[in-house]
């Protein structure tokens, strides 16, 4: 498959660039992958969508203010780095600007207190860093770090915590699960009214976050692998809800991709807790074994986010969803409206 047939064209105004004040006041395209059937509503109405016995599942990852600016220690010059992921004690997997400048010995100073080495290089911005500070290096971070809005938000974001969901708890991604952005506590609470349980993964988001697909031929694309985890809390609800016929509702691509992961590790039977590394690419041909809805964002074109729905629902039809969304002017991308697709 070409990574261009996942191509469209979006009015750049249609980008969201600041959340809404009300988390749950976005619009929602409803999304039938059986009749094909599109229709328009704003997120409170997903609430007529629920049944009860079936299960939603939410991610509660934390994003950790991850950008940090600096001056290289020889020159002067700056600097700008993106912690990805923390492989072990100080030293953490990023993404470095200019990258072309900061080879392997350089030294970034951040401030007085804090400073880092460069032990690795990897492709495209990728690097190693070792951490060398004075303090606590997380009490450090909230001081000097701001939070890693994707490249394609130019306004600066007043309150960290709208990049974060209400439920976040386990400190760990670079970028938020956008999807969960529209729920509010209210409406969390309402939907348990129903007779919905309420499920939570952890997903760190990292690298895949932010890197674009290099390659022409979709099955050449190869995952960066995120750590996740899923308690048996949530093993035992999502086990329920198979034996009762209710439907798994995964909220967010990152959510999804966790819940097919465990799914193919259990190899069809009953879910068990676990946690490790998940590189899991789903796309068209791929069959769902756990996830029968997912509430999402609408997302960047040629992206293995787009490809994940399209598998979901088929291309065609997704396509068809993006062209009447755009055609509505919806909102799109991290703060931008959702789709339902069940």
């Amino acid at each position: 498959m070409n990574v261009d047939h996942y191509d469209f064209n979006l009015p750049e105004e249609l980008i969201a660039q600041t959340p809404l004040a009300d988390r749950s006041s976005s619009r929602l395209l409803f999304v039938n992958k059986e009749s094909g059937q599109l229709d328009h509503g704003h997120f409170t109405d997903i609430l007529g969508q629920f049944r009860p016995g079936d299960t939603l599942v939410l991610n509660d990852t934390r994003v950790i203010p991850a950008r940090l600016f600096g001056v290289k220690e020889d020159t002067g010059a700056k600097a700008e780095v993106l912690l990805l992921k923390n492989l072990e004690g100080d030293r953490w997997e990023a993404l470095v600007k200019p990258g072309k400048k900061l080879k392997t010995g350089a030294v970034i100073i951040f401030s007085e207190e804090l400073r880092a080495v460069i032990e690795e290089e990897a492709d495209m911005g990728g690097r190693t860093l070792r951490f060398i500070y004075q303090g606590i290096f997380q009490e450090i971070l909230d001081r000097l770090g701001s939070m890693p809005l994707p490249p394609y938000i130019k306004e600066t974001l007043d309150d960290r915590e709208r990049y974060q969901t209400v439920y976040a708890r386990h400190e760990g991604s670079a970028a938020a699960p956008t999807a969960g952005l529209h729920f509010t506590n209210e409406l969390l609470e309402q939907i348990a009214a129903i007779g919905v349980n309420i499920a939570y993964i952890t997903l760190h988001v990292g690298l895949g976050t932010f890197r674009p697909m290099s390659v022409e031929t979709v099955e050449e694309h190869v995952m960066h692998a995120e750590y996740f985890e899923l308690s048996q809390a949530t093993a035992d609800l999502l086990n329920e809800a198979r034996a009762r016929g209710g439907r798994i509702i995964a909220v967010g691509t990152t959510s999804c991709r966790t819940l097919e992961t465990v799914g193919r590790q259990c190899q069809g039977g009953p879910i068990e807790a676990c946690s490790g590394w998940t590189d899991i690419f789903i796309y068209p041909g791929y069959e769902f074994t756990v996830v029968n809805a997912l509430i999402t964002n609408f997302h960047l074109p040629k992206s293995t986010l787009v490809m994940l729905v399209s598998a979901l629902a088929g291309r065609e039809l997704i396509l068809a969803a993006y062209e009447e969304a755009i055609k509505q002017r919806y909102r799109f991308f991290s703060f931008g409206d959702a789709m339902f697709i069940y």
